[in-house]
């Protein structure tokens, strides 16, 4: 488990699917996403496979349950997914009522310090589609640089996408003390 200034960031559990399908199920949540919006089937597949995953040796993927601090709930997901050659691809999405108030950015710099600290990954990369202005902004918040437009890579829900793409190498990292994640 991490920890942040407001979140806890924790595997996720079986129980954890209602909360997920909540924002899962919304077409503004999956507008920009690869999947969804998802049904009760789709929500509930991703929990087991969060959770068969975490068997994985090595474990190559991370996916996290977003908790607040202050009552419990579980208002989104982050993760990382670790590559070779020392890289991984950091993720995030959050219920929309807790959309613009850096939650993202929070969880997605807690992947960051994860990822360089714990996993001890040379690079971290994120994309998101061009129209998602609000994830590019994370992106940039957390320190990531822009790499590029990659263009028509992606084909899901019948056509082609693009993508702008974010990185941050581990010595252009830097820790913010007020928003470090630490391990609990």
């Amino acid at each position: 488990m991490l920890e942040t200034k407001r979140l806890l960031i924790r595997e996720f559990s079986l129980e954890d699917a209602e909360d997920v399908h909540v924002y899962a199920s919304n077409p503004e949540v999956a507008k920009y996403m690869i999947w969804g919006p998802n049904t009760e089937a789709d929500t509930k597949a991703f929990i087991r496979l969060a959770l068969e995953m975490r068997k994985q040796e090595p474990r190559r993927v991370y996916e996290f349950a977003a908790v607040l601090k202050s009552n419990g709930s579980l208002i989104g997901g982050c993760g990382i997914h670790v590559s070779e050659p020392s890289q991984g691809e950091i993720g995030y999405c959050f219920h929309p009522d807790y959309w613009r108030q850096g939650y993202a950015s929070e969880a997605a710099k807690a992947m960051l310090w994860f990822g360089f600290r714990r996993l001890g990954l040379h690079r971290i990369y994120a994309t998101c589609r061009p129209e998602n202005i609000g994830s590019a902004k994370v992106m940039q918040k957390i320190g990531m640089k822009y790499e590029g437009h990659l263009r028509g890579h992606m084909r899901h829900k019948g056509q082609w996408h693009d993508s702008f793409q974010y990185s941050i190498l581990e010595d252009e990292y830097e820790e913010d003390s007020t928003a470090e994640a630490r391990l609990l």
